[in-house]
C-alpha cells in the first residue's frame, strides 16, 4: 500500500517545494519526481543512499543530478502521509544548519495547524 505526498502549503498558499522543483532543469525535476514517487511507494522500507534520517521526525530525500546535489526534507505525518517540506540544491560537505531550521519551522507550523483544524 503507497502512502500519500503532500507538499507543505504555507499560510498564504505558497508550495516551496512545488515552487523548489518547478525551478530545476526539467531532467532534474523527473529525476526527483522519480525518486518522490519511489518514496511514496516504498514508503519506510525506502532507505539510504535514497533517504536519510536528519533528526527526530526529519528526514532527506537525496537526489543526485550530476553536476547537482538536491535535498529534501521531509518527515512521515498519521495515515500513511509523508510531507515535502522544503528544497535545496547542497553545495558543502555538510547540511547547512540554515536549511534544517526552515524545514523544522515548517514542521512544527504544519503539526500546529493539523492539530488546530
Amino acid at each position: 500500500m503507497s502512502w500519500n505526498i503532500e507538499m507543505y502549503e504555507t499560510e498564504g498558499g505558497r508550495k516551496p517545494v512545488e515552487e523548489f522543483l518547478m525551478a530545476l532543469p526539467k531532467n532534474h525535476e523527473t529525476k526527483a519526481n522519480i525518486l518522490i514517487q519511489r518514496l511514496s511507494q516504498e514508503g519506510n522500507m525506502f532507505r539510504f543512499p535514497f533517504t536519510k534520517t536528519i533528526s527526530g521526525k526529519l528526514k532527506e530525500l537525496r537526489i543526485q543530478a550530476s553536476p547537482n546535489i538536491y535535498r529534501i526534507f521531509y518527515f512521515a505525518h498519521i495515515d500513511k502521509k509523508f510531507v515535502l517540506l522544503h528544497g535545496f540544491t547542497k553545495k558543502t560537505e555538510q547540511t547547512p544548519r540554515k536549511e534544517i531550521r526552515i524545514a523544522e519551522n515548517r514542521m512544527s507550523e504544519y503539526i500546529r495547524r493539523y492539530k488546530n483544524g
